[in-house]
């Protein structure tokens, strides 16, 4: 009698898994570009296209007859923003409101850094962290009208002044860069507290032991080592102004800023190409800013 013959078993489906581990095991490279594969084509659609999209839509013009879009490739755009003083102007104002804006926070924030990191209890720090945080939590256009209450004829800031003969700066350039200053405290703050957290308190009391005094120790010590979270702080607040309209809408009064020439180009003047053609600006000089301040390591503090 023929005995019965033995079925084929199919290999097992984890085999395939066990050689994609052997394979993956001995090959880094290749585990990092599949972990990164999905955020770096994310990071490519978003980003590198969206600005490739808008160099292109810069390139664009609008027909003054019917107010369509010509896709007809011109420099016209990018000839009006550099040639035109009002262009000038604008982004120049624009400029020394962010580096201001930018100046006001890390002076601020230095000194508050430094007392959460190195003076401050446990208890106290937390406490601080949480108050540093907290107005994050509140809407911007609440942060920005309340601005602009206390800065109103009779607010808040005009009482506080009137007895010393003074008054409030009213709405403006100034109030534009005392509210975005406010707003932008906490993206300050949080980077150079991580930045003071790194340096070694044995630093510090060294420095004390050799006789230099706290004023000493602050410039050359403490400062060489968060320079570059000092300039990672400043990336935020100096990006961010740059291409804010909303408060200067609020609190600016007549004053305009880049971001509202975009705004009204994409609104009311209809001209989607003039106003890709001026957002392309503040994105120049952001990348020439990130260019400057790479050598100095803020980039790996953000």
């Amino acid at each position: 009698m023929t005995a019965p013959s033995t079925p084929v078993v199919a290999a097992p489906s984890g085999a395939a898994t066990r050689r994609a581990s052997s394979f993956l095991a001995t090959r880094p490279r290749v585990r990092l570009g599949l972990l990164l594969a999905a955020p770096l084509t994310w990071l490519v659609l978003v980003y590198v296209v969206a600005l490739a999209a808008l160099l292109v839509t810069a390139l664009w013009s609008v027909d003054s007859f019917t107010g369509e879009i010509d896709r007809s490739l011109t420099l016209d755009n990018l000839r009006e923003i550099t040639t035109e003083s009002l262009y000038r102007t604008v982004t120049l104002r624009t400029l020394g409101v962010a580096l201001l804006v930018t100046v006001i926070d890390v002076v601020v924030a230095l000194p508050i850094a430094f007392y959460m990191a190195k003076v401050a209890s446990p208890r106290a720090r937390r406490l601080l962290v949480v108050a540093v945080l907290t107005p994050l939590w509140a809407s911007y256009l609440v942060k920005a009208f309340a601005w602009r209450s206390m800065l109103s004829e009779g607010g808040l800031v005009d009482w506080v002044l009137n007895p010393f003969g003074a008054s409030t700066p009213g709405y403006g350039l100034t109030a534009v860069v005392l509210t975005q200053a406010y707003i932008w405290l906490p993206y300050v703050i949080l980077p150079i507290y991580a930045g003071m957290e790194r340096v070694p308190d044995s630093l510090l009391e060294a420095a004390g032991d050799l006789g230099a005094s706290s004023g000493r120790t602050v410039r050359t010590v403490v400062m060489p080592l968060v320079l570059p979270a000092v300039l990672a702080g400043s990336i935020f607040s100096f990006s961010l102004t740059l291409g804010d309209y909303i408060s200067v809408n609020i609190v600016g009064g007549a004053n305009q800023m880049l971001g509202n020439l975009v705004y009204t180009n994409v609104g009311a003047a209809n001209n989607l190409p003039l106003a890709a053609a001026i957002a392309l600006v503040p994105i120049v000089i952001m990348l020439g800013y990130l260019a400057a301040v790479r050598r100095t390591g803020a980039l790996d503090n953000l």
